[in-house]
């Protein structure tokens, strides 16, 4: 098994360093732009090896693509971050050429290789990858709702005093500030549904907080966070080379699913081998499918964007 992540950053740093950890791979590639950057992060990595008894071989490359030939699974993070009051839709114009130039390099050398996509925004880009490469839409997953589901537990998990791990919750809809769609009505602690236990009041705030996620991390720290998209997409990953068949909430092309067409938004899906595998059915009430409908408008007009490029 071989695994590619490109773009050496603090996300792509820190995905690859998960996927190590969990020896997802035999051979990991970081690839970076920037000269030095992908192989100092890969030699520091790889001096924890002995530490923390892993046997993945870490290698970094600038710009070389010849050294991702047969990558099983490409986790694309290219880009720019977002700064301090940027949103997501803000960075189209820079980072769709960058995602579209990556995709088609990694495709050059790796033809069988299934795509995850991190870059924002999110939706946009794994739109994109799956038009720029013409790839079958099972192969191209964008990462934004396994990461959103992870943040709506942790705030679920605060109201609640208990431990996320023993949290269902799903987010579904794009991956935006006012896109995503905590879908509180099918959360459960241990298989009891949350509202038993929270007021309509902390429902709603828990909601809140959820959407500005990302952008609360964004004021406090300046930058995109890394450690939680690292690890929800290195999650992702290891659904995929383990074969596990985990439903996780993922942006995968739509085709009249979920009343869309023509569109990348986050769905529930089993991954394994083969990338997303089936697609589930969440029945959403009226007030859910209105707000899956806005969502999907949101994103639409964002992928607009990119026929003025």
């Amino acid at each position: 098994m071989k695994i590619t992540v490109v773009g050496a950053g603090a996300v792509g740093a820190t995905c690859a360093d998960n996927i190590a950890r969990k020896e997802l791979c035999h051979e990991l590639v970081l690839l970076d732009i920037k000269e030095g950057i992908a192989e100092g992060k890969a030699q520091d990595m790889m001096q924890t090896a002995a530490l923390l008894g892993f046997d993945t071989r870490i290698t970094g490359s600038t710009n070389d693509y010849t050294k991702t030939a047969n990558s099983d699974v490409v986790v694309i993070t290219s880009g720019l971050p977002r700064k301090p009051g940027m949103t997501r839709e803000e960075l189209i114009g820079v980072n769709a050429g960058i995602v579209k130039g990556v995709a088609e390099n990694i495709l050059k050398y790796s033809p069988n290789a299934i795509f995850i996509i991190i870059s924002n925004p999110m939706d946009t880009m794994t739109y994109l990858t799956l038009q720029a490469t013409g790839l079958p839409k099972h192969r191209i997953i964008g990462m934004g709702g396994a990461l959103d589901s992870s943040r709506f537990r942790y705030q679920l998990s605060r109201h609640l005093g208990c431990s996320p791990a023993d949290l269902n919750a799903v987010v579904v809809g794009g991956h935006g500030d006012t896109t995503m769609i905590p879908l509180i009505r099918l959360a459960t602690w241990n298989s009891v549904p949350v509202t038993k236990f929270l007021s309509a009041e902390q429902q709603q705030q828990i909601i809140n907080d959820t959407m500005v996620g990302g952008a609360t991390l964004t004021k406090l720290i300046g930058t995109s966070a890394w450690y939680a998209p690292g690890a929800a997409c290195a999650s992702m990953v290891e659904s995929i080379v383990r074969d596990e068949k985990k439903l996780i909430t993922c942006c995968v092309y739509l085709d009249g699913e979920y009343g869309q067409k023509d569109i990348c938004l986050g769905v529930p899906v089993t991954i394994g081998r083969n990338g997303w595998e089936k697609m589930l059915d969440f029945e959403l009430n009226e007030d859910e499918k209105a707000a899956f409908a806005k969502s999907a408008a949101a994103v639409r007009s964002m992928n607009d964007v990119l026929k003025t490029l």
